[in-house]
């Protein structure tokens, strides 16, 4: 429990200072000043008083509790004070100091020691490499950041400039603020699913707002995530993503898999709101915080001008928003305070009916938020500006109608979201928006943002019973033959199953598949191929050789005794040309597969996230179009649905041009038995199933290579 640490009755300055540019002197004038309601205790051993506080030599002369200890003297000295915290049963550790693991190894060898330190002692640590933590509520402020708003947004942020970029934009915008601020820095103790778990549990925070950098226990904080999202938004910002993953030359699928691709797949599964820009952050957190989600997906649009109202309705439909038809009631309903030049379809264009009067506003959204198709409101225009940009006396009529607005959000539970060109300038009818909590912007780009993500935060609580809870269940669904495959490669010292060892393991698992058989001479070759229907296919069998077109040992199309014969000596001469020290163990001799749409499916372990899944186009293509998509496993039928439809060339499922389309529910039967192999068998590190041929009815996993873990 992380309440003693966030929440702390008591907090040791350890490194306090007389010094004014000193953070040791900062955080005790900044503790003061804000009117923190717990017991301060300055540390250092050459002073004894500081800002009027009596100043001790070492934390263990303090006689009363230490819930927290503020950590600012160098690096070195963090193991030695750790341990000094121990001694006082201090519950936490605020780390300011950088110089560990973002130096290097020497960095990262005194991390580690601080981690040890921490964890024999039972202290949890914030950081280190840390500008701090706040608690607005206490006023514990250690950060030093003056006049932080409060608010109902709690902020977790892996960068200090990042931290006072979005409470400077709290502070400019008002009426919104945060409840804590937490530097996560290098994240060596108290881990991002911990501080989840925490806000989760907070009644007075209503959002969580994250910026990330790295995460070292990414499986646990989906697994936190998405029990948190059910009862609070999480927005989050994921810098780095233009960093590749980590490449694999053993498999298609490590070389594909990029930091980006299956991060923001894993976290929009946790119902987490992602966000591509920086300027979006901070409005869309302030937005799920105050307003109810839109489970409709579902917006209606109410504008005095027509640019702006086409704007809006292009940027929701680029984000994949309904703008449904009102009804015939609510039209009706609307001419009769409307002008005959207004506009009453979705969006609605009140074409001069509110110049005179802007208190229509309200009479128009009250109409339209009462349609049962329309799930929220986006006015966009000039509204909040008519005071000053027409007749001060309009002003009243804007005021009436913000109260209005408030009112209606209270007893329908619809969102409204207000786009202003006035935003920025001092209008009573817009501050009383903001004092209803309703967003109010500049930007229609990032007004559209926000609505966009009340509709996905909207959706996830919508259908989240058929989400993952990311708990992975290992050995799941093992088999002994399937067991017994990977204890024989590893006997004999292989990490790489051969083709037709993992064609038998998937095989056992339900993959349809031709395992093929083992031949072992150019008779056996032969004899072997005579019995099977039609044109056969070569490949080499090496534990050596892990791409055999490279070697130039795969053959297709082979029927004749003739052909099969020298095709078997053409395979082992270049398998041995290729890898003189190769260990050739025969050629498999396999049913060659009919034509059909190449698809690829793989698996990998990502570093964050632990075991993933790949799906896309295969064959060549997937090294040219790279049209692919990831995400976390285990994967539902309805996952693999999803799955599908996130890639671009999945409209060539359903057939086009004339064409008939392709055999999807076996696809997604296959996508699943791939979860369930890798829940079944942790010894599996990547699974490459490449190409599969997928068929009017049915499919074919042509070839198949596995790669277990050293």
């Amino acid at each position: 429990m992380l309440d003693k640490v966030l929440d702390a009755k008591s907090v040791a300055i350890i490194g306090a200072s007389k010094i004014k540019t000193k953070r040791g002197y900062q955080a005790i004038k900044t503790l003061k000043a804000d009117g923190y309601e717990g017991e301060i205790y300055p540390v250092n051993p050459k002073e004894d008083m500081i800002l009027g506080l009596k100043c001790y030599k070492d934390i263990t002369q303090i006689q009363g509790d230490v819930d927290l200890a503020l950590i600012t003297t160098p690096a070195r000295t963090i193991p030695a004070i750790l341990r000094k915290c121990g001694e006082k049963k201090v519950s936490g550790a605020v780390i300011i100091a950088g110089g560990f693991r973002e130096l290097g190894e020497h960095g990262r060898e005194l991390e580690l020691e601080v981690v040890k330190a921490a964890q024999e002692t039972g202290v949890r640590l914030i950081g280190p490499n840390t500008s701090g933590m706040i608690n607005l509520k206490s006023n514990m402020n250690l950060v030093g950041i003056q006049n932080a708003p409060k608010g109902h947004i709690a902020l977790l942020c892996q960068s200090g400039n990042m931290a006072l970029t979005l409470i400077t934009e709290a502070t400019i915008r008002k009426h919104e603020g945060f409840t804590y601020y937490v530097g996560v820095g290098n994240e060596s103790d108290i881990k991002f699913h911990e501080y989840l778990e925490f806000f989760r549990n907070d009644p007075e925070t209503k959002s969580i707002l994250m910026y990330v950098e790295g995460m070292s226990e990414g499986r646990k904080f989906l697994q936190e995530a998405h029990n948190t999202s059910l009862k609070k938004p999480i927005v989050l910002l994921k810098s780095g993503r233009s960093a590749t993953g980590k490449k694999s030359a053993g498999s298609h699928t490590g070389s594909l898999a990029g930091m980006s691709e299956v991060a923001k797949s894993a976290y929009e599964r946790a119902g987490i709101i992602v966000i591509d820009n920086s300027d979006e952050l901070f409005p869309v957190a302030q937005t799920l915080s105050s307003q109810p989600p839109i489970k409709s997906n579902s917006i209606a649009i109410l504008a005095d001008g027509g640019g702006h109202a086409t704007i809006a309705a292009d940027l929701l439909t680029d984000y994949g928003i309904n703008m449904p038809e009102l009804s015939d009631k609510t039209k009706e309903k609307l001419r009769k305070i409307l002008p005959e030049a207004a506009s009453v379809v979705n969006p609605v264009d009140v074409a001069g009916g509110t110049d005179s009067d802007p208190n229509v506003f309200a009479d128009c959204a009250k109409i339209i938020i009462q349609d049962p198709n329309v799930g929220g409101l986006l006015v966009v225009g000039l509204f909040g500006g008519y005071g000053i940009r027409f007749e001060e006396s309009l002003a009243v009529g804007e005021e009436a109608a913000a109260h209005r607005f408030g009112a209606m959000i209270k007893k329908r539970r619809k969102p409204i979201i207000v786009h202003s060109l006035y935003s920025s300038y001092e209008s009573h009818a817009l501050d009383l928006l903001r004092h209803y909590d309703i967003p109010v912007h500049d930007s229609l780009d990032i007004s559209c943002k926000c609505v966009a993500s009340l509709c996905k935060y909207g959706n996830y609580l919508k259908s989240y019973h058929g989400k993952t809870n990311f708990v992975f269940d290992w050995r799941a669904k093992a088999k002994t033959e399937g067991q017994k495959i990977i204890d024989n490669a590893k006997k004999e010292g292989r990490n790489v199953l051969l083709e037709h060892e993992a064609k038998q393991l998937i095989k056992l698992h339900g993959a349809p598949t031709s395992v093929g058989q083992v031949a072992r001479s150019e008779d056996e070759a032969w004899e072997i191929a005579r019995k099977m229907k039609g044109n056969v296919v070569l490949k080499i069998v090496s534990p050596d050789i892990l791409h055999k077109s490279d070697a130039c040992g795969v053959l297709l199309n082979l029927s004749s005794a003739n052909e099969v014969k020298k095709g078997f000596k053409q395979i082992i001469k270049s398998a041995k040309k290729y890898n003189a020290d190769a260990e050739i163990r025969g050629v498999l001799i396999a049913p060659m597969a009919q034509k059909g749409l190449e698809i690829i499916i793989g698996t990998k372990i990502d570093e964050q996230f632990g075991p993933v899944i790949m799906y896309g186009l295969g064959g060549i293509m997937v090294e040219i179009m790279k049209d692919v998509t990831f995400w976390v496993l285990p994967v539902s039928s309805t996952s693999c649905k999803k799955m599908l439809g996130d890639t671009h060339s999945s409209i060539l499922l359903d057939g086009i041009r004339g064409q008939k389309g392709y055999d999807k529910k076996t696809l997604r039967k296959l996508l699943s038995m791939c979860s369930e192999l890798i829940e079944s068998y942790p010894d599996i590190e990547e699974m490459d199933l490449n190409p599969v041929l997928l068929y009017e009815n049915g499919l074919d996993v042509v070839d198949a290579r596995i790669i277990l873990k050293k």
